[in-house]
């Protein structure tokens, strides 16, 4: 374990020059900007056997460590999520530039001319655990938002994390932009995290990606605001007047498509009135694709595969091949659950009847709330942001996820004519 006054002064060093590459985006043009990632994503096409290596690595540490398979799916890079990554990048830089953008503006009576402007936070922090991804999709919404990004990824992926950050310092350097723009905390010691926490003289935001106990601490220590991303405990709700296919379709896809991203459902809930027709077909899907499911008693006693959910099922993010499943006489007790044991993450409802869909997505305090569709698309490419750096389940200035918009502020510009006040 490194000292930790020479962690104390490495991060303090890190903040300064954060800072000051901040100062320098504020006025960076959009074509640098857009310049630095597109070569940083030619730059990971080119070195991406480089990259590959690097994951290798960090995987074979992760196995002889003993992480979980949907942890070690999160940290898995090939060619294909390599090339999707850069694709984000390409994507970022397709977006319009948020900053300057007038979000309002009016006229005084007395010939003040009033805008309130988009302008960049300055330096936001990144805490995040082993999806090594979020190195480039955090580091390219901070730089395309004007921010500069103080990255600390989890010990698990810091090789692949390091080689992901060198093309984007390649791309930096060929826009002629400030190298520290883009940092990574280059040490894996828990010490550096808790500096970030303090560091209110150099991050104006922290940002932390991760399961409950690094969200819970962050938000704990943190002397900064946070834009908090809590685990997904996500459902999907099936009510009698579904399409029986469409909600057999939509379940396996919610919970299976992959299991290890916080957009996974978690909990199956679903109507009475609709387990003769709609049950048998879910579980049959579900169990086909090897789909462990725990359920309520009635939903035990009604199929013999479905072994015992316990009350600590029904607050667990499982990310893995496993659901739980409860029975409900409504979409009233189905919001009751919902805001009961979820995480305010995304929540879907399965429904031909627009009122009972109303009454769910208005009822359900959910960052994301969906109607007829996978809980999957819970993202921010999905969404059209190009990629995200988390999904904000808090309720100030971000929520749901968060883009290039969500990491601007704004303030308020008053141009006059010589203007004094009688």
């Amino acid at each position: 374990m490194a000292d930790a006054g020479n962690i104390t002064k490495m991060m303090q060093k890190i903040g300064r020059t954060a800072k000051a590459a901040a100062q320098a985006l504020v006025n960076a043009s959009s074509e640098k900007k857009n310049t630095a990632l597109r070569e940083a994503a030619k730059a990971l096409r080119g070195r991406r056997d480089e990259i590959l290596t690097a994951n290798d690595k960090d995987m074979a540490a992760g196995e002889q460590k003993g992480l979980t398979p949907a942890l070690l799916d999160r940290l898995k890079l090939n060619p294909d999520r390599i090339e999707g990554v850069a694709q984000g990048l390409d994507a970022i830089a397709d977006l319009d530039d948020p900053v300057g953008a007038v979000m309002d503006a009016w006229d005084r009576p007395n010939g003040l001319k009033i805008s309130r402007v988009r302008v960049p936070f300055g330096v936001i922090g990144i805490i995040y655990e082993s999806r090594p991804n979020v190195t480039a999709d955090a580091g390219a919404l901070c730089l395309k938002s004007g921010n500069a990004a103080i990255l600390r990824g989890g010990s698990e992926s810091f090789h692949s994390s390091s080689a992901i950050l060198g093309c984007i310092t390649e791309g930096l350097r060929h826009a002629g932009l400030p190298e520290a723009a883009i940092q990574m905390v280059p040490t894996r010691d828990r010490v550096a995290v808790g500096e970030m926490l303090t560091m209110s003289d150099y991050i104006d935001v922290i940002v932390p990606r991760g399961g409950k106990s690094l969200v819970e601490r962050v938000q704990t220590e943190a002397k900064v605001p946070v834009f908090a991303h809590l685990e997904g405990i996500c459902h999907t709700y099936v009510t009698a007047d579904s399409q029986p296919d469409m909600a057999r379709e939509l379940v396996v896809n919610a919970k299976m498509r992959r299991t290890g991203i916080c957009g996974a459902t978690e909990t199956l809930l679903i109507d009475r009135a609709a387990v003769p027709t709609h049950l048998p077909r879910i579980l049959d899907a579900l169990t086909e694709v090897g789909c462990e499911i725990r359920g309520d008693r009635e939903t035990q006693s009604f199929d013999d595969r479905v072994s015992a959910a316990t009350d600590e099922d029904w607050d667990t993010e499982y990310l893995d091949a496993v659901i739980s499943v409860k029975q409900v006489a409504d979409v009233s007790e189905a919001v009751d659950h919902v805001n009961a044991h979820g995480t305010k993450h995304t929540d879907a409802i399965v429904t031909d009847n627009t009122e009972v869909a109303a009454t769910f997505l208005n009822g359900v305090n959910s960052a994301i709330t969906m109607h007829n569709a996978s809980t999957q698309f819970a993202d921010g490419g999905e969404f059209g942001m190009g990629a995200e750096i988390g999904i904000s389940t808090g309720k100030m200035h971000a929520r749901g996820p968060v883009g290039v918009e969500q990491l601007t502020t704004f303030k308020y510009v008053v141009r006059g004519e010589g203007h004094t006040r009688p």
